[in-house]
């Protein structure tokens, strides 16, 4: 079944994230890609990500597609105008993949080139408009297409956001405008998730809890003091700083915190960040 249809059944369903390479030299994508195959549902290939340039995420699709991997294109906005990006879109299609997550993108100045200049010309609610349209039979311009692409569009949402309101504003929009799965940004506070989840149900789309997976305690700190929309509790930090194995006890929390929301929501998403090979020695740890 497809990711899609996974969702569509109710079967609980795993994705993960791999970076592609800063190169040409795909050795160790394939590596982490066959860890991964028949351990999950879906694997997102990021789009040039924390705005630092690396190989394409379609190519990087194609090449999970030729080996079985169901791929989910990632997609932003910062680099591609409306033209390019609506391109991509059918060329995305043509070449077999139609799970695509539409995101804003971060901004350049956080990633290797800070001169770059961005686009924005659309952002991640015209995005998922603008693939809808596509679907349609036209684009942005109102052209008529030769045949028409089926995509199965998600988006993400930030469930620790404070205040969250304007999260649930802004997936409502996503919604309406062709949202049909959400990947979380990463949370670690159960509570918080479970509160988030009451107000989400309403829109009656999947979401798939976000894990971020550990390293030290010095990275729980920056992410609470740079990423916005994530809050890493003090208890989890002082279970890192405690612990004599870091990456072990990143992977138990990473199990732990997954088992505890797994009962909320309809799947989960692990960005190990550079951690790819430890994904499945935290499904292990989840039972799942």
């Amino acid at each position: 079944m497809s990711l899609r249809e996974k969702l569509k059944s109710g079967k609980f369903v795993v994705t993960a994230e791999i970076g592609p390479a800063k190169g040409v030299d795909i050795h160790e994508f394939n590596e982490n890609a066959e860890l991964l195959k028949g351990r999950i549902d879906a694997v997102n290939c990021t789009d040039q990500q924390s705005a630092v340039m690396r190989l394409g995420s379609l190519v990087a699709c194609h090449l999970l597609k030729q080996k079985g991997i169901e791929p989910v294109f990632q997609m932003t906005c910062r680099d591609r105008n409306r033209i390019a990006l609506q391109s991509d879109l059918l060329s995305a299609y043509v070449m077999g993949v139609e799970n695509v997550l539409c995101l804003t993108g971060d901004y350049v100045t956080l990633g290797d080139h800070p001169d770059a200049k961005p686009v924005f010309d659309l952002d991640s609610v015209s995005l998922l408009y603008a693939a809808r349209q596509l679907e349609q039979g036209k684009d942005l311009a109102g052209k008529e297409l030769k045949g028409t692409p089926k995509f199965f569009l998600g988006a993400c949402v930030t469930p620790g956001a404070d205040p969250v309101e304007p999260q649930l504003i802004k997936m409502e929009r996503k919604v309406k405008a062709g949202a049909q799965f959400f990947q979380t940004q990463a949370i670690y506070e159960p509570k918080t998730f479970e509160a988030f989840m009451k107000e989400a149900k309403k829109f009656g789309v999947p979401v798939l809890v976000g894990i971020v997976v550990l390293r030290s305690a010095a990275m729980a700190k920056f992410m609470n003091k740079n990423v916005a929309g994530i809050h890493v509790p003090d208890e989890l930090i002082d279970e890192m700083d405690k612990a004599d194995n870091k990456l072990q006890k990143g992977i138990e929390i990473a199990a732990r915190l997954i088992n505890e929301m797994k009962s909320m929501c309809q799947g989960t998403h692990v960005m190990a960040i550079g951690l790819e090979s430890k994904v499945p020695a935290i499904l292990d740890a989840t039972k799942l």
